[in-house]
């Protein structure tokens, strides 16, 4: 009898720290999140106008493989830009549809415009050895490169008129090295979204986007589907040169980008940039098998502990519901505190903070996605991504630091 009262009594005073440990959290991003920048509520007069040059303001990468049915909407997107000019160089990645004629044809109708912008088609027909797709992809388009700025963006994304003279303004004004613009992912199901609020939420206990900006933070971003850079930070970093087998390119850069010295910001602009990013319920398990396991670089240990961990948060709140008692009570405050969380989140991704009911559900999804990426890499002694097999010993001798402190010195 004694034996059980401890357990329970254990059994409480866990469920609280756990209910705690979520409503700090939530309240850190209450108060942080409302920080980042909206750049649609920003008075674009306020900003500083862009120095004239004979060159183009910013140099768009698009690398893109099997990219037939998006590519044209995103580089009429970026050619409709305003306020300034872009050179737009779209990278046909080794793609087996008609990717390049599209973006071919793309080009002839921008050259018979004869608008502000311009549109080159980069074709690649072999892999080098020792390289990534995309990363090749995008260092190969760098090199064509004339402008002061850089932009490495997706195949699938869309812009508004505004969208990259809002950020290059923002940027210049703020004296960044690097911008990241959330994007906006587009929804279209209930699934979609509780899978995005749940990726989000547990993403604000790794990266709070709120202190990027302090040099200080150990924080650092990047976002493949917007990742602005001054090319000069660019190439003394070693562009993606440096990271010719990083499965999470636009991670990496970001750490590099902080942890080299340099000034990286983050800000916000619903619907400025937007992406169709997940496909149905369990969309993010397929974006998953490429990202997931590389995001704790490889290895089995850590990504059986992160696995652990969130298998703890999925169950533990619903147990302390289900014990009643003081118990009940730290479950109840658990879930209203990962609530607050969706709320802080909520003018990025636009979930509803109700969604938080489908918490557990979805975070199950993350997990299996996490434990299957894991799973598929060692049986196939690599990622297999776009049709290519890159071997696991190579993929893991090339991963760099994510996470934590690095070197700051320039």
């Amino acid at each position: 009898m004694m034996t059980a009262h401890l357990g329970s009594q254990i059994f409480i005073a866990l469920s609280w720290i756990v209910a705690l440990a979520w409503l700090w959290h939530a309240v850190a991003m209450l108060r942080g999140m409302p920080t980042l920048p909206d750049l649609t509520r920003i008075d674009p007069e306020a900003l500083p106008p862009l120095a004239g040059a004979d060159a183009a303001d910013v140099t768009v990468v698009v690398p893109a493989c099997n990219e037939e049915r998006n590519i044209q909407a995103t580089l009429r997107s970026l050619l409709a830009s305003t306020g300034l000019r872009v050179e737009i160089i779209a990278v046909n990645d080794r793609s087996t549809d008609r990717t390049g004629e599209r973006m071919e044809q793309i080009a002839a109708e921008a050259a018979a415009k004869d608008g502000p912008h311009s549109l080159r088609v980069l074709h690649i027909g072999e892999l080098p050895a020792g390289w990534l797709g995309k990363p090749h992809a995008m260092a190969m388009g760098a090199r064509q490169a004339t402008s002061r700025w850089l932009l490495f963006t997706d195949g699938d994304v869309l812009f508004q008129p505004r969208a990259l003279e809002l950020a290059l303004r923002h940027a210049e004004a703020e004296k960044a090295d690097h911008l990241v613009l959330v994007p906006t992912v587009t929804l279209r199901t209930l699934g979609e979204a509780a899978s995005l609020g749940v990726m989000n939420v547990l993403g604000g206990w790794t990266i709070r986007l709120w202190k990027v900006a302090n040099p200080r933070a150990r924080d650092s971003i990047g976002v493949g589907a917007f990742n602005l850079i001054r090319r000069e930070v660019y190439l003394r970093l070693g562009g993606f040169e440096a990271l010719p087998m990083e499965v999470v390119e636009d991670l990496r850069l970001g750490w590099l980008v902080k942890h080299g010295g340099f000034a990286q910001r983050v800000a916000v602009g619903p619907h400025l940039v937007s992406i169709r990013w997940l496909q149905g319920t369990f969309g993010f398990v397929h974006l998953a098998e490429k990202n997931a396991f590389a995001v704790y670089r490889y290895r089995v240990g850590m990504t059986l502990m992160a696995s652990l961990g969130l298998a703890l948060q999925i169950v533990w709140p619903l147990l302390a519901i289900a014990f009643g008692g003081w118990s009940l009570v730290a479950g109840l405050l658990t879930y209203a505190a990962i609530g607050m969380t969706y709320a802080a989140n909520r003018r990025e991704t636009l979930v509803p903070p109700w969604l938080a009911l489908l918490f557990a559900p979805a975070a199950a999804v993350v997990l299996y996605a996490l434990l299957r990426s894991m799973v598929l890499a060692l049986v196939r002694n690599g990622v297999v991504w776009r049709g290519t097999l890159y071997p696991l010993d190579e993929l893991r001798r090339n991963a760099g630091q994510l996470w934590g402190a690095g070197n700051t010195a320039r």
